[in-house]
């Protein structure tokens, strides 16, 4: 998944998780925290794999369920502590949808390493494209997205990719635009 997927995916699956519990209007604080959270595994694993070699694959401790699922708790504990349980909330949804996504879509475009990206240390996947750096990793991997949108299962893989955003910027709106709605309401009136 791209960041964007990755958002669109978190952003979902909290604004649903938000109304299913009941609670009220979603926050600007909250979507920069689960916006931070959907991205936080590929900004530790894949410059750790990609740039420093520390790991053979961007798949490692930070895509990891022994991290992710402790870890994602003490948020949500913390912030429950702390009377911030939304912004606990947005940690543990955002980080664990990205390696719900990660699976998923390996799963649904029949990719290799399925439930195995996110076992490390259990599983540790191989390096591919060792030899590029972190730019020529990016671009051979557009390339690569590219490819898949014009093959047969291209229809699919745009649905997988791109349906989440559109649903994503409904629940957004129906939402109230968070982020956007307390940046004009400062500008408006700065106090």
């Amino acid at each position: 998944m791209f960041p964007w997927g990755h958002l669109a995916f978190g952003y979902v699956l909290y604004s649903l998780t938000r109304r299913a519990l009941g609670m009220n209007a979603i926050g600007g604080r909250e979507v920069i925290v689960l916006a931070l959270a959907t991205q936080l595994p590929d900004l530790v694993d894949k410059p750790l794999s990609w740039s420093l070699a520390v790991f053979p694959s961007g798949y490692a401790i930070a895509h990891s369920v022994f991290l992710a699922v402790p870890l994602g708790l003490a948020a949500l504990a913390v912030g429950a502590k702390y009377d911030r349980i939304r912004l606990g909330l947005a940690v543990l949804v955002g980080w664990w949808s990205h390696l719900v996504g990660d699976v998923m879509l390996a799963v649904l475009t029949g990719g290799a390493y399925t439930v195995t990206r996110v076992l490390w240390p259990v599983v540790v996947l191989p390096g591919s494209h060792s030899d590029l750096s972190f730019v020529e990793k990016f671009v051979y991997y557009v390339g690569e997205f590219l490819e898949l949108l014009q093959s047969s299962a291209g229809p699919y893989v745009f649905a997988i990719y791109f349906g989440p955003l559109l649903l994503a910027a409904i629940l957004w709106l129906a939402d109230g635009a968070p982020v956007v709605r307390e940046l004009w309401d400062w500008a408006v009136d700065p106090q």
